[in-house]
């Protein structure tokens, strides 16, 4: 599903065909005029990327499973199907606060339900870690979920100050989670 949406998401990318197009100066003006969907198609994959990692680290840690934890997981590749459409939404409308708040809207319910899924399985004994382990990861798990939504509203927020500063913000937010910017962990690689 990630792949289907990744790819789902370079659609939305369209090359200039215009007959007006005459000159270098001409194509180049075409060119920039895609700006607002390049960069939300940026976003969007960061997105994806973010999220996909976040589930692919959750499933290192579950060893079981039930029909509730299968349905929770496809609810949240429905969601994931859905970003295409919010980020050509957005790419479309990116002046107005509404088109801000749907592309959020589908953030905050991707992060709710990785959080509901990851709460499940942990409540289920699903997992397969050491007692002493266990506490610890679950703590990580819901604090990088629980602070990554918080930033991404308070990035989302910035769009009644100006929708490209939100989105801006949210791309440095995606861009820290995926290169662990501002983690100790992230320092600790670095040196």
């Amino acid at each position: 599903m990630f792949a289907v949406a990744l790819t789902l998401l370079v659609l939305d990318l369209r090359i200039p065909i215009n007959e007006a197009i005459k000159t270098e100066a001409d194509l180049f003006s075409s060119f920039c005029s895609l700006t607002p969907k390049l960069l939300t198609y940026f976003l969007s994959f960061m997105t994806l990327g973010i999220f996909w990692t976040g589930h692919t680290v959750q499933f290192t840690y579950i060893h079981k499973s039930d029909r509730h934890l299968n349905w929770i997981s496809l609810f949240f590749l429905m969601l994931v199907s859905l970003v295409p459409f919010t980020t050509a939404f957005v790419s479309e409308h990116l002046n107005f606060k509404f088109s801000i708040g749907l592309y959020w809207l589908n953030i905050l319910l991707l992060g709710l339900v990785l959080f509901f899924h990851w709460t499940y399985a942990y409540r289920n004994n699903f997992l397969t870690l050491p007692n002493t382990q266990k506490e610890i990861i679950d703590k990580a798990i819901k604090g990088r979920i629980i602070v990554g939504q918080t930033l991404y509203a308070i990035g989302a927020l910035l769009c009644f100050i100006d929708t490209y500063l939100s989105i801006f913000v949210i791309i440095l937010i995606q861009l820290n989670y995926a290169l662990a910017l501002f983690s100790k962990q992230g320092k600790r690689r670095q040196s």
